[in-house]
């Protein structure tokens, strides 16, 4: 790799860490080509990636960003996986295809700049995505209103019951007389 690429590939790591607001590093031990793709896929999905990068690039570049600890993760071949909108997502997509494909292992990563180990990931994965809690906030701010429409019509509804069985009352005595 000459200068000129090298250069390339910092100015790409450094985009990439610049917009990320998660980043995992994991260890890849074998995976093979197809594995790798369908990695790549799911994480595409989740509006993340998935890079193997030179490690002496990639510290090259960590130092310059909010994410310098993840500098004690690289050694040995890893890959970075990416998250750009909801990190929980990505989280949830790596733990799943770790769990099933025992060549790739999670070593930890960095959140908004916070350094997480392993078990944290996992933890991060078991969360409710952006998704899900912005319907249950929408449900939450619901519930108020149905139980006041709900307050207010009831007693209505209550009265024109009565009134309504009063009335099939006085029809069926006026049927019979």
């Amino acid at each position: 790799m000459n200068r000129e690429q090298k250069a390339a590939v910092v100015s790409e790591l450094q985009e990439r860490f610049g917009r990320a607001n998660l980043t995992l590093v994991a260890t890849n031990r074998g995976l093979s080509v197809a594995d790798a793709t369908t990695l790549r896929r799911k994480l595409r999905a989740a509006n993340g990636e998935y890079k193997v990068a030179k490690l002496t690039l990639v510290r090259r570049v960590l130092p310059d960003t909010e994410m310098a600890g993840l500098s004690r993760f690289l050694d040995g071949p890893r890959g970075l996986v990416f998250g750009y909108a909801d990190p929980i997502e990505v989280a949830k997509v790596l733990v799943e295809f770790a769990e099933q494909n025992k060549r790739l292992e999670i070593e930890g990563g960095a959140l908004e700049g916070q350094i997480i180990v392993a078990e944290q990931v996992k933890a991060l994965a078991t969360m409710p995505g952006i998704a899900d809690l912005r319907a249950q906030t929408v449900l939450l701010v619901q519930a108020p209103a149905r139980r006041l429409a709900s307050t207010i019509t009831g007693p209505g509804a209550r009265i024109a019951g009565a009134i309504a069985a009063l009335v099939k009352k006085i029809e069926e005595s006026g049927a019979e007389s």
